[in-house]
């Protein structure tokens, strides 16, 4: 992974100290593969602590899960300081169970960006999870989640927005859109908003679909064979993962991750 910062943030792992294993009661774990989980869960460290300063930017791009036994997974809890701005692009691919969970804090005025794919094939389980807590006025979040899915693998976004009564002036939005290679594949989109603020803005839109075949026969009827067009199609869906990441070098090489998972799917 990569991150950047024009100064330090404190980062620290905090260990797992023997928490229960968790359930399909627990909502956040709702589509989780619980029996891969089961073996690991005793290996795996807490969540990653990230403290953003005020007036700062991170940025941070995360191309591939550290595996145990076929288990992935990423948890990040982070503190996103007044007027400062947490980055975060990820992909989600290379584990049997993946699971990526966010939990961002926001200060006064700050802004936290999320963008991320996953693209899931065999029997994968695979889920992005956030949690936005606005718990301070004039903060703003987005997120972007883009999924393909082939065979019988399964892809989730869980997003839950939290807005604090005295958060005034939020303005928060997610976007979530995934599309099936196969009939076999599951997509699942699971927004929440809990909003205590009266003057806010709140919004999410979640789509499943497949690839428009209107626009492959165009594309075919231009004399782009069927495998470039779908190739072609794909990419542009996936790109708008990491349009809001800003460093064509950092943004090229997560891009470049994503279409060569891809390849394997299509």
């Amino acid at each position: 992974c990569f991150a950047w910062s024009p100064s330090p943030c404190l980062w620290h792992r905090e260990e797992n100290m023997n928490a229960p294993l968790p359930t399909r009661r627990d909502e956040a774990w709702r589509y989780a593969d619980l029996k891969a989980l089961e073996p690991v869960w005793a290996k795996l460290t807490g969540p990653e602590q990230i403290t953003v300063p005020a007036g700062e930017t991170v940025s941070r791009q995360i191309a591939e899960l550290p595996v145990i036994d076929g288990v992935g997974m990423i948890d990040l809890d982070v503190t996103i300081g007044d007027k400062a701005t947490f980055i975060l692009h990820v992909l989600a691919h290379n584990a049997d169970y993946g699971r990526i969970h966010v939990k961002a804090t926001l200060g006064n005025g700050s802004h936290f960006e999320l963008g991320g794919a996953i693209l899931g094939s065999g029997k994968q389980t695979l889920e992005i999870v956030t949690e936005t807590i606005h718990a301070e006025p004039n903060a703003t979040s987005n997120q972007v989640v883009r999924s393909v899915l082939a065979d019988t693998a399964t892809g989730s976004f869980l997003g839950r927005i939290n807005v604090a009564r005295h958060a005034q002036k939020t303005d928060a939005a997610q976007s979530v859109k995934s599309m099936l290679l196969d009939r076999g594949a599951t997509a699942n989109a699971k927004p929440e908003l809990e909003i205590f603020a009266d003057d806010v803005k709140c919004a999410h839109g979640a789509t499943v679909g497949e690839l428009n075949k209107q626009a492959l026969f165009y594309m075919a009827s231009r004399g782009i064979d069927p495998v470039t067009a779908k190739k072609l199609m794909l990419q542009a869906f996936i790109a708008d993962a990491f349009v809001s990441l800003e460093d064509d070098a950092a943004r090229d090489g997560i891009e470049g991750k994503a279409l060569e998972v891809l390849e394997g799917l299509s």
